[in-house]
Parts: structure tokens; C-alpha cells; sequence
């Protein structure tokens, strides 16, 4: 299984929409880093939900429900399925993360404007020691 790191702004589609909706195909992705991740994601791969935006942090969880495929609104992007996994309660906090100074080499710290990208497992194991209840 491989992790990855969606961003999402809450007012354009948040982790409350994706509980309520249950499924989403995640799409609007433009960044040729972006897209290579997306690309990358299998089904039954985790994604962290990472709300940007006011207090940036990761905020839930989801797993990947299908192959990547060509967004048809834009032959440059993909999109993949992804079906609510779970929350993080409470959320982790970019600060947090930062204060860490575990993942200093990771663009989530290194390049703040990536939308999607891999986790590292490192990131992984830190989550499961800080949100032991989250379904990682």
C-alpha cells in the first residue's frame, strides 16, 4: 500500500463533503507533479485529506477506488476515485508537522503550492504514533 497527500481548499470541497458524499473523483489537478502523483495512486492506496486554506492541516483520511484515468475536461490532468476512509481527530496541524523538523525534505514543507503528492513512510509511521485511532 502507497500514501499520498491531497490538498483541498474546505470551501471548494472538504473533508465534511467527502464523509457525506462517501465518493468522489478527485480531479481539478493541473501541476505536472500533481498529476504524476495522482497517476501513481492504486486502488486501495490511502490518501491524506489536507485542508489549505486558514489553518492548514490534515484533517482526514480516504482510500483510492480506482485506477487513475485521463480527466476528460483536460488531457494534461487525471483523476482518481476516492471514498472517505476516516477522520483525524484532532487534525494535524502544518505547524506540527513543521515543528517536527522530521520532514523538512518533503514537499509539503518544501514546495507549500503542490496539490497532491506522495507521503513518505516515515510521515506514515509519525501519523500512526500521534492519531493511533485513525484509520491509516
Amino acid at each position: 500500500m502507497n500514501y499520498f497527500l491531497a490538498k483541498t481548499e474546505p470551501g471548494t470541497y472538504s473533508i465534511d463533503d467527502l464523509e457525506r458524499d462517501k465518493r468522489t473523483s478527485w480531479d481539478g489537478v493541473t501541476n505536472p507533479q500533481a498529476v504524476r502523483a495522482i497517476r501513481a495512486m492504486k486502488p486501495g492506496d490511502r490518501v491524506f485529506i489536507y485542508h489549505s486554506g486558514g489553518v492548514s492541516a490534515v484533517v482526514g483520511i480516504a482510500a483510492v477506488r480506482s485506477e487513475p484515468r485521463d480527466d476528460p475536461k483536460n488531457p494534461k490532468s487525471a483523476i482518481v476515485d476516492l471514498e472517505f476512509a476516516g477522520r483525524v481527530a484532532p487534525p494535524v496541524t502544518l505547524a506540527e508537522i513543521k515543528q517536527s523538523k522530521k520532514f523538512d525534505d518533503w514537499a509539503l514543507v518544501r514546495q507549500g503550492r503542490l496539490s497532491t503528492m506522495a507521503a513518505p513512510e516515515k510521515f506514515v509511521e509519525w501519523m500512526r504514533e500521534r492519531r493511533p485511532q485513525a484509520k491509516i
